[in-house]
């Protein structure tokens, strides 16, 4: 039974400070007891597309594989845990809000970059992120299966049942969710509803914090494949989420045992609408 830690911490102006802190954070959460580890949305600095773009998109970004990667690659080597990060990656002429998943032994397994960018007050994404081009692809770790599904992507179904058609057994969200952007109980429920219609675990790794223009709230939390919450992080503190993962809950969910062996993907693309993607599309 893996254990999962969502690492709530507040981001500075200084990304290296902000860096040392996360790597301080993991180790500390290794030492209680986790296998995986996930950060927030951009974790590493502070939320940048609160502001409109002025001058050069690049100068916030880095590459994978680069400094951060590495340095977690190393500690996951050491410790034994998966990581799970969010990065502001440049990739020659473009830039994506990506996630490396890095395995226990080490090694940089796989990059999702979000898929759908938003814009509007204080999230003005698309004046720095190009749309993702992986996919959603779904990592086998030491510890399970794994997908990620960044921030806006939660908002559309058919990257969540990309991931399902995948078997994934847990799905990381790092998250940018500020104080009052959404109704009460909305994350909630969009996590509830796709834990359960698709049988896995998701794990929504929330900022926290206040910067130049949003707050973020932190309020972490985990849903379980029957689409329950079983635990959450407070709102507006610094800490660390541990989570007891039961895989064998996935296996006995209702949507592995009904819901998926029930599909009719042929039948979703007649008519004049398609509905939503085959798998084959789906999963890129």
């Amino acid at each position: 039974m893996p254990t999962i830690a969502l690492i709530q911490q507040k981001a500075g102006p200084d990304p290296e400070a902000n860096l040392l802190l996360g790597l301080k954070n993991a180790r500390e959460a290794a030492a209680s007891g986790a296998d995986i580890i996930a950060f927030a949305e951009v974790a590493f600095q502070q939320f940048f597309p609160q502001q409109r773009l002025t001058g050069d998109r690049f100068r916030f970004t880095e590459p994978i594989p680069g400094p951060t990667t590495d340095a977690f690659s190393a500690l996951a080597r050491e410790l034994g845990v998966v990581f799970v990060l969010n990065l502001y990656e440049r990739d020659g002429d473009k830039a994506y809000d990506s996630s490396p998943v890095i395995d226990a032994d080490g090694s940089l397994l796989g990059v999702t970059r979000m898929m759908h960018i938003t814009h509007y007050d204080g999230f003005f994404e698309q004046d720095y992120y190009d749309p993702g081009d992986r996919g959603a692809p779904v990592f086998e770790t030491r510890f399970g299966r794994i997908g990620v599904c960044i921030c806006y992507d939660r908002h559309y179904p058919e990257f969540l049942r990309a991931l399902a058609v995948q078997q994934a057994d847990l799905v990381v969200v790092p998250q940018a969710g500020a104080v009052g952007e959404w109704p009460d109980g909305v994350y909630e429920a969009e996590l509830q509803a796709g834990s359960f219609q698709h049988g896995f675990y998701m794990a929504l790794a929330n900022r926290v914090g206040e910067e130049s223009v949003l707050t973020f709230e932190g309020s972490s939390f985990v849903t379980d494949p029957n689409g329950s919450v079983i635990a959450r992080a407070p709102a507006h503190e610094e800490t660390t989420l541990m989570v007891d993962l039961d895989l064998s809950l996935v296996e006995r969910s209702a949507a592995r045992t009904l819901f998926m062996q029930h599909r009719r993907p042929d039948a979703y693309q007649k008519g004049s609408v398609a509905i939503i993607e085959t798998e084959d599309r789906a999963v890129q």
